[in-house]
C-alpha cells in the first residue's frame, strides 16, 4: 500500500521536477504465514535471510522516538496484540549514528511473530505492511515496506468478483460505440500545450530572451545560412528537451498500474499537494520568492555552451529551460497536472505542444530577423502578465482543494463558496489592472492601454458571469464551466432534496443490485464508470444526462449504475482481497474505488471516465463502450443502438433455447 503512494508521489514530482532521480530502498525478501491461535485470533510470522553488508533493527525497541518496526492494518476491525516475539542470533552493537545507544540488531536469518485478533467476519487473507529499518556503521534507512498478503485459516473469501470471463469487449452483439478513448483528446491537449508555450513566451523570464538569442546568432557568426541553421537547432532542442521531462512517466507507464494516472488525478492527498503548490506558484507570480531550479545546474550547463558543435547548441538550449524555470515551471505544471489522468501520451502532446510553442519563434526570428524590431519592448506590462496568472493559479488551486473534498465529501467546498471564491478573484484580478492593488516590483500605471482595457473588461465580464451561481435560481447552472464547480444539484448550501425532485438518479456502487433488478425487469444495465473528481463526467450529467430523450430512456429502458472508481470508503473486511491483474501485477482491492477501477481495468479495457458500457443480466456486452461524448443526439444514437442490441440478444437466446 504504502509502496504504491510512494511512487504516486514520485510521479507527481516528475510533473514539477524534470530531472529528477531516486535510488531504491533494499528489499529484505520478507516471507509470511499465520497460524490460528483461536477463534477470531492469529499469529503473523514474518521471516527474513537479512541482507549482507547490512543489519536488521529489532522490531521492539524504540530509538529517537522511532519504533524500529510497525505493522500497519487498513481496517480498525484488526487490532494488534502485544509486542513482536522475535528468534534469530540477535547482537548488540553500538552505532556512529547514534551515539551513546546500544542497538540490537540481527545479521542473519530471524522470525519475528506478533499475534492479531480480528472482530467480525473472518477475511480468506488478512493484508497490511510491515515497516522496518535497517542500516550498518554509516547508515540508518527505513526498509521498503513490505505489503502482504497472509491466508487465515477458516476465512471467507470475497464474494464480489473483478473479472467477469463473459464480459467481452472485442465481440459485443452490435458494433456501435468507441472502442478506445476519443484520440480527439490529443489534438486538444497539444492546442492547450501551444497556448500554456505563448503564455509563458510572454513572461518576463523568456520574452526578453528572445531578441537577445536570436542577435547572438545572427552577429556572432559569419555565414548567415550557418547562424540561421543554428538557431532551428536551437529551437528544436527546446522542443525536445519538454518532450523528454515526460519520459519517465512512459517508463513507469510499463512497470506501474496503469490507474497510476487515474490516481493522481483522484488520490485526496495528492489534490491537496497539488492545492498547496499551485498556492506557492501564485505567491510566487505575485513577486514575493521565485521558484527556480539550483543556480549551479545553469552554471554548469552555461559552462558547457557554445556554438561549435550540436552539444554546444543544446546546452545553450538547456540553460534557457533551466533559468527561466521560475516562469515556465507553473505554467507547464499546470498543464502536465490537468493532463495526468488520461496517460503518459497525452502528457508528452502537451509537453510537445508546449516546447514546440516556446522553441519556434527563436528559428523563426532567425530566419526573419527584420521581425525583431516588431516586437513590443520588454516593461511592466509584462509584471503585470505574471500577476494576473498568479490569481489563475489561485483559481486552479481552489480546484485541486475541491477535487479531494468532493471525493471525501467534507462538504467544505460546497459549489456556492466554489463559485464566491472565484467571484472574488475575479474582483481581485480587475482591481489590480486599474491599480488598486499592486505587488512588488509593480510600477505606476499612468494609462489604460488597449490590451489592459480589454483583459479589464474581459475579467469584469467573467466575473459578473459568475455572480448568479450563487443564488438559487435558474440562472445559476453556469453551462460555460460545467463540471468545474460542485455539481449544484447534490453539492450545493441550498436544499439539495428540493434539487433532486424530478431528476433521474442511478444506483449508486450497487453492481450486484442493478444485475438483480435487470433480470427481473428484463432491461439491459448502463454502466456509468465514473468519479467525484471527474470534470466530464460532471459535463455528461449535466448536459447530456439531462436532455428530455435520454433522460427518458434510462427512466423506462434502463438500469443504471454509477460506479465511482475514486471511493474511498472502505470495503468489509470479508470482501477486501489482492488480485493478480491481467498485466500481471499484484493489487490490493481495499477501497470500493480500488474495485470499481480494477473492474473498469480489467473488464473494459479503460482506465479514464467517463465509460459507459451496456451489458444484459447475465453480464453480456451488448455494443463498444462509450467514452466523454458531450453530444446529446450521438449519445442518444449509442442508447438506441444498445436496445436493439439487446432486443437482438433475447430473440438469439430464444432460438437456441
Amino acid at each position: 500500500m504504502y509502496r504504491e503512494h510512494f511512487k504516486k508521489f514520485l510521479l507527481t514530482l516528475f510533473i514539477l521536477i524534470p530531472f529528477f532521480s531516486i535510488s531504491q530502498n533494499i528489499d529484505y525478501g520478507w516471507k509470511v504465514s499465520s497460524r490460528k491461535i483461536e477463534e477470531g485470533k492469529f499469529e503473523l510470522i514474518f521471516s527474513t535471510k537479512g541482507v549482507s553488508g547490512f543489519q536488521l533493527y529489532a522490531p521492539n525497541q524504540i530509538i529517537e522516538d522511532v519504533r524500529m518496526a510497525e505493522l500497519v492494518f487498513s481496517d480498525s476491525s484488526i487490532l494488534i496484540l502485544g509486542n513482536f516475539i522475535e528468534s534469530g542470533e540477535k547482537e548488540t552493537i553500538q552505532n556512529k549514528i547514534f551515539i551513546g545507544e546500544s542497538i540490537e540488531v540481527y545479521e542473519q536469518f530471524t522470525s519475528w511473530k506478533i499475534a492479531i485478533q480480528i472482530n467480525g467476519v473472518i477475511p480468506a487473507n488478512v493484508q497490511g505492511v510491515l515497516n522496518y529499518y535497517y542500516g550498518n556503521q554509516e547508515e540508518f534507512n527505513l526498509g521498503t515496506p513490505f505489503s502482504f498478503s497472509a491466508p487465515l485459516e477458516g476465512g471467507v473469501s470475497a464474494v464480489e468478483r473483478i473479472t467477469v470471463p463473459s464480459l467481452d469487449i472485442n465481440n459485443p452483439v452490435s458494433n456501435c460505440g468507441d472502442t478506445a478513448p476519443n484520440q480527439k483528446n490529443l489534438f486538444t491537449i497539444f492546442l492547450l500545450g501551444i497556448l500554456g508555450g505563448i503564455i509563458a513566451l510572454l513572461t518576463p523570464c523568456v520574452f526578453p530572451m528572445i531578441p537577445v538569442t536570436v542577435s547572438f546568432f545572427t552577429k556572432k557568426i559569419e555565414h548567415k545560412s550557418t547562424a540561421v541553421s543554428h538557431a532551428i537547432i536551437y529551437g528544436i532542442f527546446i522542443f525536445l528537451i519538454y518532450i523528454a521531462i515526460t519520459i519517465p512517466f512512459h517508463i513507469a507507464n510499463e512497470t506501474i498500474s496503469p490507474e497510476i494516472f487515474n490516481n493522481i488525478s483522484t488520490n485526496v492527498w495528492l489534490n491537496i499537494l497539488f492545492f498547496i503548490i499551485f498556492v506557492v506558484f501564485a505567491f510566487s507570480f505575485f513577486g514575493f520568492f521565485e521558484i527556480g531550479l539550483p543556480a549551479s545546474w545553469a552554471n554548469k550547463i552555461n559552462a558547457q555552451s557554445g556554438l561549435a558543435n550540436l552539444g554546444g547548441i543544446f546546452f545553450m538550449s538547456a540553460t534557457l529551460v533551466v533559468v527561466s524555470f521560475s516562469c515556465t515551471g507553473p505554467i507547464l505544471g499546470t498543464l502536465l497536472v490537468g493532463v495526468a489522468e488520461l496517460g503518459a501520451w497525452p502528457l508528452t502532446v502537451g509537453a510537445a505542444g508546449f516546447g514546440l510553442a516556446l522553441g519556434l519563434p527563436f528559428a523563426l526570428f532567425a530566419l526573419f530577423p527584420k521581425w525583431l524590431n516588431n516586437l513590443p519592448k520588454s516593461g511592466g506590462w509584462m509584471t503585470n502578465f505574471k500577476v494576473v496568472l498568479g490569481f489563475i493559479e489561485l483559481a486552479l488551486a481552489i480546484k485541486f482543494f475541491s477535487n479531494a473534498d468532493l471525493v471525501e465529501q467534507w462538504g467544505l467546498l460546497k459549489r456556492e463558496i466554489f463559485i464566491g471564491l472565484w467571484i472574488v478573484i475575479g474582483i481581485l484580478i480587475v482591481l489590480y489592472l486599474i491599480g488598486k492593488i499592486r505587488f512588488p516590483h509593480d510600477s505606476v500605471i499612468k494609462k489604460f492601454s488597449f490590451i489592459r482595457s480589454a483583459f479589464i473588461i474581459f475579467f469584469t465580464i467573467i466575473t459578473l458571469y459568475l455572480i448568479p451561481g450563487l443564488t438559487n435560481s435558474k440562472w445559476a447552472d453556469l453551462k460555460l464551466i460545467s463540471g468545474f464547480p460542485p455539481p449544484r444539484t447534490t453539492y450545493s448550501i441550498y436544499n439539495s432534496e428540493e434539487k433532486k425532485k424530478g431528476l433521474f438518479e442511478p444506483l449508486q456502487n450497487d453492481y450486484a443490485k442493478a444485475l438483480e433488478l435487470a433480470m427481473k425487469e428484463q432491461k439491459p444495465i448502463l454502466i456509468d464508470f465514473t468519479g467525484w473528481a471527474c470534470i466530464n463526467c460532471r459535463r455528461m450529467e449535466e448536459k447530456v444526462w439531462s436532455d428530455p430523450r435520454v433522460d427518458s430512456l434510462f427512466r423506462t429502458n434502463f438500469i443504471v449504475v454509477s460506479l465511482y472508481v475514486d471511493e474511498r470508503k472502505k470495503l468489509p473486511l470479508d470482501k477486501q482481497t489482492k488480485i493478480v491483474t491481467s498485466a500481471n501485477q499484484e493489487k490490493s482491492i481495499i477501497t470500493v474505488g480500488d474495485k470499481w477501477s480494477t473492474f473498469q481495468t480489467e473488464n473494459f479495457g479503460a482506465t479514464s471516465q467517463p465509460q459507459y458500457a451496456i451489458i444484459t443480466a447475465d453480464e453480456k456486452l451488448l455494443v463498444h463502450t462509450k467514452f466523454y461524448t458531450p453530444d446529446a443526439d450521438e449519445f442518444l444514437e449509442w442508447l438506441q443502438c444498445g436496445l436493439s442490441a439487446f432486443e437482438k440478444n433475447k430473440k438469439s437466446s430464444r432460438l437456441t433455447n
